[in-house]
């Protein structure tokens, strides 16, 4: 047999051992990077670079994923997303006029705050929002068992009336978790309304991301992404947040279809190659040095880490 090739031992500084903790926290699959974070903690064996690869990767991470935390006073549930973000720490929660203080490495509320009038819309906008905010509410109440949703103003927040435009922004986030049948997902859906007073228009862009981790003997992950656009007439408040309402959700029910349709082949397609049972050589093959060499070796590539 020829002789074992050797693979040299990787050292990294603490630089690069931190942007490689923070890829792996960046990348875990929903509701998973406290998993994510226990292990690397484990295995970096350094508090000191684990902590600043966490303090820079969890914001990004909660506000990506679109987490769901319960407020402090148990008022009602806090979105963590970029729409409601008013300090690093700090997110509003228009549907209460809270300001509630966010520990983003544990994943908690540790304050909340009533909001100044400077942080909230305009009478004028929030009346727009607020009755949106309802219309999504009854929505996601009857497609998402456990989703949360909510409604923000990210533009012209400060309009007092007819003449100009603002933009609303609703966010829908639903998750599942199932570790112990080694399956976990989320549903993630992001429509951004501009309100047009010139053309009298609402202009509606659609972002839904869906993502799904089963892990039981094996790692399968799905990550699907949808973009769409749509349009409906500017009307009084009431008749907007009805259209917007049932806009969105035509659309997410399509979207969903349509992923039931592609996804229910896959046993008899993509899997199906999987399941050819691979040849035996009885070759001895070194994996307890190269699986963490190539590892690191291609983390490093993806990083731009490389010497």
């Amino acid at each position: 047999m020829a002789e074992e090739e050797e693979y040299p031992d990787v050292e990294l500084s603490d630089k690069q051992k931190k942007e490689i903790a923070k890829w792996f926290l960046l990348n875990a699959p929903a509701g998973e990077i406290q998993y994510i974070a226990k292990d690397l903690k484990s295995v970096l064996n350094d508090d000191t670079v684990y902590n600043e690869a966490a303090e820079e990767a969890f914001p990004s991470y909660n506000k990506s994923h679109l987490i769901c935390l319960l407020l402090p006073n148990r008022s009602g549930d806090l979105l963590v997303t970029a729409y409601n973000e008013l300090d690093k720490n700090e997110y509003l929660d228009p549907r209460t006029a809270q300001v509630a203080t966010v520990d983003h490495v544990k994943q908690v509320c540790t304050d909340v705050r009533p909001a100044t009038d400077e942080e909230l819309p305009s009478p004028y906008v929030e009346e727009y929002r607020y009755i949106l905010d309802a219309e999504i509410l009854k929505y996601v109440a009857e497609a998402y068992p456990k989703g949360v949703c909510a409604v923000y103003c990210t533009n012209g927040k400060d309009l007092e009336g007819p003449g100009s435009e603002f933009e609303l922004v609703v966010v829908i986030s639903a998750v599942k978790q199932s570790p112990k049948n080694f399956c976990n997902g989320s549903w993630r859906s992001v429509w951004n309304i501009e309100f047009k007073d010139d053309v009298q228009m609402l202009g509606i862009k659609g972002k839904i991301q869906v993502a799904a981790h089963y892990f039981e003997e094996g790692n399968v992950q799905l990550d699907a992404k949808h973009e769409c656009k749509d349009e409906t007439i500017f009307q009084a408040p009431d008749d907007c947040a009805l259209s917007v309402a049932n806009i969105i959700r035509h659309h997410e029910a399509e979207y969903l279809a349509s992923l039931e349709a592609s996804y229910s082949n896959l046993p008899d397609t993509t899997f199906k190659d999987l399941r050819r049972k691979l040849p035996v050589t009885r070759t001895l093959f070194p994996w307890h040095n190269t699986m963490q060499f190539s590892l690191t070796r291609d983390i490093q590539k993806e990083l731009g880490l490389e010497k």
